[in-house]
């Protein structure tokens, strides 16, 4: 497992480099500002859950291709042994037009490195992680050609999506990745996909009250970005910017911002946008506008007990 993974790694940073490459080729510059965050390509929509919004799941279709989009859905975080045509997940991609979509789903770790697998994703626009448990998604698929494929869609424009399970697998950190149970934050799986580099999402945020959950983390691991996602709402990443869709809000727990009243997280509406590389929140009006109230002032430190 161990070289497998090593192998889909330095696959992935080749075609990063690849990409850089290219970049710097089409502009003659001597030198490219690198992405640090978000997919040089392609785009990330990453929900918080429900999957009640119609917009999240236009947007999607409209970023894969729309009418001709080719959707490949992975079930695998649900847990079941198999999914057949009848698999709620595929509703939305139909109730959006969607014809040519495709199933995808085995714990079978060399299955999930075969042609026969990969073939689907290979050809894809777009492919969605339904919700469930993100570290089986981690044990079926990470260091495995299917990642790989997932990164080589992105370098050639296409769109990854997921909600719940399948929005924080696309973090670098994998948060509620114990097997035992999704309440431990920091448990026994803690690496994720990384679309989204230096960053724990958490999704289902403010209709199960985990609004404080991710200080955990991010307590332990500074250096992190913290996203939490409240249900049919979601982020849409190009690059180094997202901005928010949906019904609710999304929460930001940056080690290094603090609100002028001491709260260490703050809240982004539908329409706003944020900077993941400088990471800045803005609000539109008839210009783009910063968030108020949002000082670049590093968290106090707490007392053990608190």
């Amino acid at each position: 497992m161990r070289g497998t993974r090593a192998t889909a790694n330095v696959s992935r940073g080749a075609l990063r480099a690849a990409c850089g490459l290219l970049v710097l080729a089409a502009s003659g510059a001597t030198e490219v500002a690198a992405q640090e965050v978000g997919p040089p390509n392609g785009s990330l929509v990453i929900v918080g859950g429900a999957m009640r919004s119609p917009e999240i799941v236009d947007r999607f279709v409209q970023l894969a291709g729309g009418s001709q989009a080719r959707i490949v859905v992975i079930p695998t975080a649900g847990g079941q042994e198999s999914y057949g045509p009848s698999f709620g997940g595929l509703r939305p991609f139909q109730a959006a037009g969607v014809e040519h979509l495709t199933l995808r789903h085995t714990n079978d770790r060399d299955e999930a490195s075969s042609d026969a697998f990969v073939s689907a994703i290979r050809e894809a626009t777009g492919v969605w992680f339904t919700g469930g448990r993100q570290w089986r998604l981690v044990d079926s698929y990470m260091g495995t050609r299917t990642e790989e494929e997932l990164w080589a869609l992105l370098e050639r424009g296409g769109v990854i999506g997921g909600s719940s399970a399948g929005a924080t697998i696309q973090g670098s950190y994998l948060a509620r990745g114990d097997t035992a149970t999704n309440t431990i934050m920091m448990g026994s799986h803690e690496e994720g996909m990384g679309f989204l580099r230096n960053t724990a999402i958490d999704q289902h945020l403010l209709y199960r009250n985990r609004q404080f959950d991710l200080l955990e983390i991010i307590e332990a691991r500074p250096e992190l970005l913290g996203i939490g996602i409240d249900e049919n709402t979601a982020i849409v990443v190009q690059g180094d910017r997202f901005e928010v869709i949906g019904e609710s809000y999304v929460v930001i727990y940056d080690n290094r911002s603090t609100l002028d009243s001491g709260g260490l997280f703050y809240f982004l509406a539908p329409g706003d946008q944020y900077d993941l590389a400088e990471r800045k929140a803005y609000r539109p009006s008839r210009t783009l506008q910063p968030l108020g109230r949002v000082e670049a002032r590093p968290w106090p430190r707490r007392r053990p007990d608190g």
